[in-house]
């Protein structure tokens, strides 16, 4: 059976491939195209956000500059003006030059001569000779004294050496002050701007080239490959590249065909291109490969359909067959469990039903006690039957009497409600634990499906009970019954956070006065006893105000919230005090005394004050109620 299945599984696999195969080299040269010519459209774009980025970076750095030439320009002017005797000597000239860090420097007459100059040989020309320097005589003309001329890189005319000159009209008389410059970031920033440079910068795959061409003429502008520019020419017609907008196969004078993508910008056609035959052998290459992967998926696919028809449908079989046998020698504990189809899991259940039928559930229920280890109870309830089957502790760990469990057992929707409703809030922190009552806690572990529900109580109190120990004893200070000081800080600080609008809350700090006093005279048994009646006073105040601690030794501290104003928060403090006049410590047994304690308090309304800092000053309070005075209380007011 299995070796037939397989054989007409490969059969059908393999002739799928084929047909899978044919399409693809169908579908394949058409996908390739699509695929180069979105590679191409997404280089043309990164070509003319180049030019752009580039554009704009170069008429910035030249607005820069000139804004910074212009300066340096009217620097020259103003020194000029202002010291004449300058301009009669060039290694003054000189050296005014460099102090502006300028290339040149010229002084030209109300006639148009340069009079005065950092080059020597400049001296005597006539600005009216050359049509580089002619520009410059508009400034004679200017009535403005804020006239001035920025000149774009050229030769110049005296030494055809490239330079950008500044001119300015001088203030008080005809005359212009003129700056030269070398410009080499401009013309650095142009050759970044070049064709040849972008290109140089854009990688390309084995085959492709990037060209640009001038759309009126037809010229090559630029080429990837650089020397390339002249074939280019010779087989892509400026018409013949005006059609590729969409893709297109051109084919040259050359006699090679090629994929090309053309895109117009600006008054230039940036054009990619392929030969076909690059195409056509990725095309085979992708046929191949999806050829491989096929293979490799059709024999996947034959071991993983063989393998499941062994494990899912052959074995399968043989299991049912075992379990049948193990059930017929009476191994009524044996459950059928075969998965894998809809007909197999049908036969399962209906043979479980059958076995369940026939084994009592006392006897299952046993088992899952003795599986357990531990003292528990179970229950147990399937849908569609109302009887609920529990076993003899249920009660006592559910809190509920006899005559309960009895109703329980009659009305499985009842029973699930109580459940549901006992199982609704866990104990934060523990997983399935759930409180019955002050003095007992369970762990319920609960199978639930859609055949019913079965259940596991198990008595968890004592464990419980040792782990709120613990927590108490972790922050609650063993003496005195109040938090640590560590734990009142976080405590406190979460109050801080949550302050809202218009309330007051105030950090207390306070120190038993002539504690030590007490602990010398009296012993240190009588010095616990003192700190215990105090700290019981503390814990007496309403806990909706007060949040107190042992910070240490006879030092203690209070967290007072709730308030709307600071009146209150005095309020809250008078009625500390109160409380604390009323009570009397026996010292001995002829001696009494009223607890004395200085505080010292900080307000705040703001919810961001941090927790230290509210304490902090409650101490500098305190410190100053210790140093002053004794038993009374302070506010700080920084």
């Amino acid at each position: 059976m299995q070796k037939t299945f397989i054989k007409n599984v490969f059969i059908i696999v393999t002739t799928a491939i084929f047909l899978i195969l044919v399409i693809n080299v169908l579908l394949n040269k058409h996908t390739l195209e699509n695929q180069q010519y979105n590679s191409f459209q997404a280089k043309i774009e990164q070509i003319i956000h180049t030019i752009d980025n580039n554009r704009r970076e170069l008429e910035l750095l030249k607005r820069n500059l000139d804004e910074d030439y212009l300066i340096r320009a009217r620097a020259a002017a103003y020194v000029v003006d202002k010291q004449e005797e300058v301009t009669m000597d060039v290694s003054k000239m000189q050296y005014l030059a460099k102090l502006l860090n300028v290339d040149e420097l010229h002084v030209i007459d109300e006639n148009g001569i340069i009079v005065s100059a950092s080059v020597s040989e400049y001296v005597g020309i006539d600005m009216a000779d050359h049509k580089q320097t002619r520009p410059f005589l508009e400034l004679l003309e200017s009535e403005d004294d804020d006239a001035y001329i920025i000149q774009e890189p050229q030769p110049n005319a005296a030494a055809g050496i490239i330079r950008q000159y500044v001119g300015v009209a001088r203030k008080g008389q005809k005359g212009v002050v003129q700056v030269g410059f070398e410009p080499k970031r401009q013309l650095e920033a142009q050759s970044r701007n070049t064709y040849e440079y972008m290109f140089s910068r854009f990688p390309t795959d084995v085959g492709e080239e990037l060209f640009v061409v001038d759309s009126e003429t037809g010229d090559i502008l630029g080429h990837s490959e650089g020397g390339a520019e002249d074939s280019v020419g010779n087989y892509y017609p400026l018409e013949s590249l005006l059609g590729c907008e969409l893709g297109a196969y051109k084919t040259g004078t050359d006699g090679t065909q090629r994929y090309v993508v053309s895109r117009k910008n600006e008054d230039v056609l940036i054009c990619a291109a392929m030969p076909a035959e690059d195409l056509m052998e990725k095309m085979l290459g992708n046929t191949v490969m999806t050829l491989i992967y096929l293979l490799c998926i059709e024999a996947a696919v034959i071991l993983l359909l063989n393998y499941l028809v062994k494990r899912k449908v052959i074995d399968g079989i043989h299991q049912i067959n075992e379990d049948l046998c193990a059930i017929t020698n009476g191994n009524f504990d044996t459950t059928v469990s075969v998965g894998g189809n809809r007909e197999f899991e049908e036969l399962s259940r209906g043979i479980n039903t059958m076995v369940t039928s026939i084994v009592s559930i006392s006897n299952r229920i046993s088992a899952i006690i003795e599986i357990s280890g531990v003292p528990l109870a179970a229950f147990e309830y399937e849908s569609g039957i109302n009887h609920v089957f529990v076993t003899l502790g249920v009660g006592e760990l559910l809190g509920i009497s006899n005559k309960e469990v009895a109703e329980f057992c009659k009305n499985a929707d009842v029973f699930d409600k109580y459940i549901t409703r006992i199982t609704k809030n866990p104990i934060e922190g523990e997983t399935d634990v759930y409180r019955i009552n002050d003095e007992k806690y369970v762990r319920i572990h609960m199978s639930d499906s859609l055949e019913g529900k079965l259940g596991v109580i198990t008595d968890v109190t004592a464990d419980i009970m040792e782990k709120k120990r613990m927590r108490y004893e972790n922050t609650h200070d063993p003496l005195t019954g109040l938090y640590k000081f560590q734990h009142f800080k976080k405590k406190a600080e979460e109050h801080l956070k949550h302050l809202e609008e218009g309330e007051v809350c105030a950090a207390v700090m306070l120190d038993l006065d002539c504690f030590k006093g007490i602990n010398d005279t009296y012993g240190h048994d009588i010095g616990d006893r003192y700190l215990q009646s105090f700290s019981a006073i503390m814990r007496a105040m309403p806990a909706e105000h007060f949040l107190t601690a042992r910070r240490s030794g006879d030092e203690f501290c209070m967290m007072i919230f709730g308030c709307r104003d600071r009146f209150e928060v005095i309020r809250c403090i008078n009625h500390f005090y109160d409380k604390l006049g009323e009570n009397y410590v026996p010292l001995s047994e002829t001696e009494e005394r009223v607890i004395s304690a200085s505080a010292g308090y900080a307000c705040t309304a703001d919810a961001s004050t941090e927790i230290s800092e509210l304490l902090s000053h409650a101490d500098e309070a305190l410190y100053v109620v210790k140093r002053d005075t004794k038993g009374v209380y302070g506010e700080y007011f920084g």
